[in-house]
């Protein structure tokens, strides 16, 4: 009599697991990585919801294609909305007002593809202002900076060809906008108008073109930015604020699974509901109210997304200059905004490695900083949502004139005037505050925090009793580098010879001790010894 052994199969999902893993090499990779630690702040959501809307940007854009023809061929339309039957329009046109009214949840997709895209760039431009605002682009995040920073630029040129792509009376007035500044270019504006759009304005190429940079060129370079992007943060690890056990060598936080990855699924999840309402009950771009886009035809209150108002307002304001120069005329009315447009947001792109330079700083940062303890940062911050607030209102000001019963002109004064002024006052009145409240940080971890109760002594005085901070404030509070301004040193050396020193080397010396000096860029924190002597009893605590 013989016996056998029968070897019991693994479960199917196994097999594929260990399949996978053979060749793969995943089991060795997420057990390396999917234990990483993330730190919990709320303002580091700002990344998720950006990230979240560009998906969902995706999934709608590709239900949207399906219908979409992206031609500029005319018809006459003859479909479901009856006040525009017997209407010649494009293709494009028509294709979208068959989106609207006979494809199933097609009006609906319309509205979440373009409400998550104005929230995309929303997240992403204040996602941008935390990172700014806490140093978080220092070293090693620069080229990360870079990225994003490219991530917003080309979401603004995405999100100007698809609210284009419908071909209306609003979207082609902004396209005709668009053509007007390249026209203003010297010499070669024409020329680049014509390539553009196969021919004179309005051609039969531009709105195909338009679809394919819209639906493929630029979602293919932001996806590949976007991988990129999270793969630094990954690698570099994520910044987290000063508290108690964190130092620039560790993170404190949840782990990426099963916490960190279960909370960013719910938000996923609450950031399409969100936008899925706003779409379902604020009706945004109806096309059909507009109309088909003619040349010689304007709509009234043409106004684009809130994300290209700073260029319309920086042409709003400005004056109609034109020069005749060896035969060439110059429009200098659109043609210098044309230019100032790109060179502020190049200053916004190299603004760390400038920071970098001033500074002398060429450690690694991954405490975020508190905006307070950086003065001339923030105040520069500060001064440039305050210019593009200021042109967002020259970009809107035939709204704001009928709207608040003001003077177009007035409002475009206001535009001219706060657009050199607005920023200095910014910048001075932000600064000012963030060493008050220097002053004040330093003041409560002295003399605690004021309790609200009032104490008579014996000698008759009445004082208000603080309560001492916790450890765990005090770390925060002090917890911040305080480096010291650098120093050209004496004018002469050892010898008596009188050293040479560069224009470049004084102004990074004076730029220095804006951001470092003593009542210009900080407030000293208080010493142990100041520290001790207020504690010891000789406070009102």
């Amino acid at each position: 009599m013989s016996t056998s052994t029968t070897k019991k199969k693994a479960p199917a999902g196994e097999r594929v697991a260990d399949w996978a893993d053979g060749r793969l090499g995943i089991y060795s990779l997420a057990k390396a990585n999917m234990r990483k630690i993330f730190p919990d702040h709320p303002s580091f959501m700002l990344g998720e919801v950006a990230l979240y809307s560009f998906i969902i940007i995706i999934l709608t854009g590709v239900f949207l294609t399906l219908f979409f023809v992206p031609s500029m061929a005319e018809v006459e339309y003859h479909g479901t909305y009856v006040p525009m039957h017997g209407i010649r329009m494009t293709e494009a046109y028509a294709s979208t007002l068959e989106i609207s009214f006979d494809v199933r949840g097609g009006l609906l997709i319309r509205q979440i593809h373009h409400w998550a895209a104005l929230i995309f760039l929303a997240a992403m431009l204040v996602h941008m202002m935390r990172v700014f605002f806490t140093g978080a682009f220092r070293k090693p995040r620069e080229v990360n900076w870079l990225f994003g920073f490219l991530l917003l630029v080309l979401g603004m040129f995405t999100g100007f060809t698809g609210y284009s792509l419908p071909d209306d009376l609003l979207s082609g007035t902004g396209v005709r906008f668009m053509e007007g500044a390249i026209l203003s270019v010297p010499v070669v504006g024409t020329y680049l108008s014509m390539f553009l759009f196969g021919g004179e304005f309005p051609g039969h190429d531009i709105i195909p073109r338009f679809f394919a940079a819209h639906v493929l060129l630029l979602p293919g370079i932001m996806l590949g930015l976007l991988v990129a992007h999270l793969i630094l943060v990954f690698y570099h690890k994520h910044t987290q604020f000063a508290g108690p056990g964190r130092t620039n060598k560790n993170v404190v936080g949840m782990p990426l699974l099963p916490v960190y990855m279960a909370k960013a699924g719910g938000f996923f999840f609450l950031v399409f509901g969100v936008i899925a309402v706003l779409s379902a009950t604020f009706q945004i771009n109806p096309i059909w109210v507009l109309g088909p886009y003619r040349p010689d035809q304007v709509s009234t209150n043409a106004q684009p997304d809130w994300y290209m108002g700073f260029s319309e307002g920086l042409i709003r304001f400005m004056p109609g200059w034109e020069v005749n120069f060896a035969g060439h005329t110059l429009v200098l009315g659109v043609f210098i905004p044309l230019v100032i447009f790109p060179l502020v947001l190049a200053a916004i792109a190299v603004y760390p490695f400038i920071e970098a330079w001033v500074t002398g700083d060429k450690r690694e940062h991954h405490i975020a900083d508190r905006p307070r303890n950086a003065p001339t940062r923030t105040a520069f911050g500060v001064a440039w949502i305050t210019l593009y607030m200021v042109l967002l209102i020259g970009g809107g000001n035939d709204l704001v004139a009928t709207h608040f019963h003001l003077s177009i002109n007035a409002i475009t004064w206001f535009v001219r005037i706060m657009f050199f002024a607005g920023p200095v006052l910014a910048f001075i009145i932000t600064k000012r505050i963030c060493l008050g409240l220097q002053r004040a940080d330093k003041e409560k971890v002295l003399h605690g925090r004021e309790s609200g109760i009032i104490k008579r002594l014996p000698h008759g005085e009445f004082i208000e009793v603080h309560e001492p901070l916790s450890q765990e404030q005090l770390h925060t509070l002090t917890a911040h580098d305080q480096p010291e301004p650098l120093e050209i040193g004496p004018e002469t050396d050892e010898n008596g010879v009188k050293r040479k020193v560069g224009a470049g080397t004084r102004m990074r010396a004076k730029l220095s001790k804006s951001y470092f000096g003593p009542e210009s860029g900080q407030i000293p924190k208080p010493t142990a010894e100041e520290y001790r002597e207020i504690t010891s009893g000789h406070g009102h605590h």
